[in-house]
């Protein structure tokens, strides 16, 4: 059977286990929906791209209008001064820094030794666990830390209150003239708490453009400062965004891989009831884009209301897993489980790294077969015989095949998926860039911590919960 595949700048969409002559007519996609779902496509790329041309989607055009400039001249001077690099952010201002940093320095990168990293240690504290923070502050020393505090409105609860500890750390041990040092702000450019608080205490600061959004921001100071800050190549991610959506101009799913994998998922999961993806790297350096994709995927989509009003209830649940550790804890449910999944692989052809297996066990059948073999191979071959084995059980699966992972084929990655849930929010009929379920959760929270302006909204939490028969084993 011939694979079909869309080749973009090094990585390929290989769909060939979306289809029906792969998995059966039950579970695939006939030629006929896929056709069927090529002129839902096109009308996905004609929606977006009139957004994007109306000036609505600045994300589509970060790979241009980003200046690297400053924040490498920024990020050089915390290199010199500072031993740790703490970023406060939550959701979008944390997901996708530490998916570049997963993918792009060394596994255990804080543990390797400072002339080895030449870039401070990273911390993303991405909640406000008390035990998780009280450790940062034993183990951190002020002195040789820099703080990145990211939120666009500057009223994140999480956020900001993680700010306020650090502040006062560096207060009470340095003195409040070293804010200025040990502080950089990655906000809204004119307002919010953030923004008002940079005035007031004088700090440097980067700008979270008008109109992107935290899970869309990756490639602007929030994700770009830190980086940055760590010695990754963030014009090579640029670079790799702008080659990425060059080959995404066309409204054909045979040459866009972004409006290809938008509506195959669509499809599967309206035509075929697989309503969760699950994302699947075979490489762990690719594991941190699989939390970020989760986010990005599931806030984007996962809406009640169409843009037109109608309730729908719309949107497919993403689920990472990691290849090979998941196939000894996931894979069994997804072989003989409820058929509701179809799987995404990413596989990387070429590792920057591998290990031999040493040629021992030699009078043993059962191991000597190894011998002499990479880890790259095995790793490779399991994500292979994973796929295949899918396949065989009628569960549709696709791959994204990186040729390896680099800045600008991470950039390139990145961006893909990003376009890709903006046309899925277009086929879906969704505004895929917003997040009303996650407002209602904060609104909540400011009234049960008593933030001014919410007495209402405690009130009525507060008699609810009096009514409310409590169940408790």
């Amino acid at each position: 059977m011939a694979a079909k595949k869309n080749v973009v700048g090094g990585i390929k969409l290989d769909y060939t286990n979306m289809m029906s002559d792969a998995v059966g007519a039950k579970d695939g996609l006939t030629a006929n929906q896929l056709k069927s779902g090529e002129k839902q496509a096109a009308g996905a790329f004609a929606s977006v791209s009139a957004q994007r041309k109306a000036g609505k989607l600045p994300f589509m055009d970060l790979p241009y209008t980003m200046s690297a400039g400053p924040i490498e001249k920024y990020a050089a001077g915390a290199r010199r001064k500072f031993e740790n690099l703490v970023v406060l952010g939550i959701g979008g201002s944390a997901l996708g820094m530490t998916a570049l940093q997963t993918a792009l320095n060394p596994a255990h990168y804080n543990l390797l030794d400072a002339s080895k990293r030449r870039a401070p240690r990273l911390f993303v504290e991405d909640n406000v666990d008390p035990e998780r923070i009280a450790a940062m502050l034993d183990l951190l020393d002020p002195k040789k830390t820099l703080f990145n505090v990211i939120t666009k409105s500057g009223g994140t609860a999480e956020t900001m209150s993680a700010l306020m500890i650090a502040r006062d750390m560096i207060v009470k041990k340095l003195g409040k003239s070293a804010l200025k040092e040990h502080l950089v702000a990655t906000t809204d450019i004119k307002q919010g708490n953030l923004r008002a608080i940079v005035d007031r205490e004088g700090l440097s600061s980067f700008v979270v453009p008008d109109g992107v959004g935290g899970r869309f921001s990756v490639l602007t100071a929030v994700g770009l400062l830190p980086a940055a800050i760590v010695g990754i190549d963030i014009r090579g991610l640029l670079s790799g965004a702008a080659a990425m959506d060059k080959r995404c101009s066309s409204g054909s799913i045979s040459s866009n891989p972004a409006l290809a994998g938008a509506v195959l998922h669509f499809l599967m999961d309206t035509a075929k009831g697989k309503n969760i993806q699950v994302m699947m790297p075979y490489a762990n350096a690719l594991g941190g884009v699989a939390d970020w994709f989760a986010q990005l995927w599931a806030e984007s989509l996962g809406k009640k209301h169409s843009t037109d009003g109608r309730t729908v209830c719309a949107g497919q649940t993403p689920v990472k897993a990691i290849g090979a550790t998941d196939q000894h804890s996931q894979l069994q449910l997804y072989m003989e489980g409820p058929a509701d999944k179809a799987v995404t692989f990413m596989r990387v052809e070429k590792f920057r790294r591998t290990v031999k297996i040493p040629k021992v066990y030699a009078d043993m059948p059962g191991l000597a077969y190894l011998a002499g073999r990479g880890m790259d191979e095995l790793l490779n071959a399991e994500q292979k015989a994973t796929e295949l084995a899918l396949a065989a059980a009628r569960r549709p699966n696709c791959s994204i095949i990186l040729p390896e992972i680099n800045a600008g084929s991470v950039g390139q990655l990145l961006y893909m998926l990003e376009i890709q849930t903006a046309y899925a929010g277009a086929l879906y009929g969704v505004n895929a860039f917003d997040q009303p379920g996650v407002e209602s959760g904060k609104v909540s929270t400011y009234a049960l911590m008593g933030r001014p302006g919410y007495e209402k909204q405690r009130a009525e939490i507060e008699k609810a919960a009096k009514a409310m028969k409590r169940r408790v084993v």
